[in-house]
């Protein structure tokens, strides 16, 4: 193992390591915000709206997220609509992340007993307020094991934007095994970079699938 090779170039991979977490931070961010949204209109089966989202889920679940990048990448520019590979890059995540993100959360809304949501009706209270403090505090409980994972994947998913020439980790990798030829330490620094971004994700995850399978109790 060349730990002088290592040395020399872990910098890069610190900076590609920012590339990373930029792009994946916004990508979950907006891809929660959109599977929130589709599986509210899924759950209250919203007439011809719960359709479009379904389209949209099957849509992005079964096209891979190296076309889905292609795509905006290179086919929205013949449409007249340039995009920076960075937003290229957090629009491919998010549109396929939204999709598993509202079935993670389509499940949790289904998982609350509906007998809860007709004594709130029976007891006044508006669809408003029956969401906001019964389904989803419920919801939120039995969807975060799958919301954790989905992060996870989306995070691992972000390897895929190297296609697109943005430097991350995983083009770092690439350009590194290319020009030095030394591909075991630079996959070592792959992994390791890897671990470092996603280990604490996943200790996190576990605290907070704990905290709320206790507080259901």
């Amino acid at each position: 193992m060349n730990w002088t090779f290592m040395a020399q170039n872990l910098h890069f991979f610190v900076n590609a390591a920012y590339v990373t977490v930029f792009i994946s931070f916004f990508g979950v961010v907006f891809s929660m915000l959109i599977g929130v949204v589709c599986a509210g209109l899924e759950a209250f089966r919203l007439p011809l709206l719960s359709q479009v989202a379904r389209v949209y889920i099957e849509l992005s679940r079964n096209t891979p997220l190296l076309v889905q990048l292609y795509f905006l990448y290179f086919g929205l520019p013949k449409l007249g609509v340039n995009w920076s590979a960075q937003t290229c890059a957090i629009v491919g995540l998010a549109f396929l992340g939204g999709s598993y993100m509202a079935e993670a959360m389509r499940g949790g809304l289904e998982a609350v007993p509906q007998v809860q949501i007709e004594s709130a009706r029976v007891l006044g209270f508006t669809r408003g307020q029956t969401l906001s403090r019964i389904v989803l505090p419920q919801a939120l409980s039995s969807a975060i094991p799958g919301v954790v994972a989905n992060i996870i994947f989306l995070i691992k998913e972000s390897s895929v934007v190297s296609a697109i020439a943005l430097a991350d980790v995983m083009y770092v990798t690439k350009d590194l095994m290319g020009t030095s030829y030394d591909t075991y330490e630079s996959l070592t620094l792959l992994i390791v970079t890897y671990l470092v971004i996603l280990l604490p994700i996943s200790v996190i995850g576990t605290i907070l699938e704990r905290r709320f399978d206790y507080a259901r109790r």
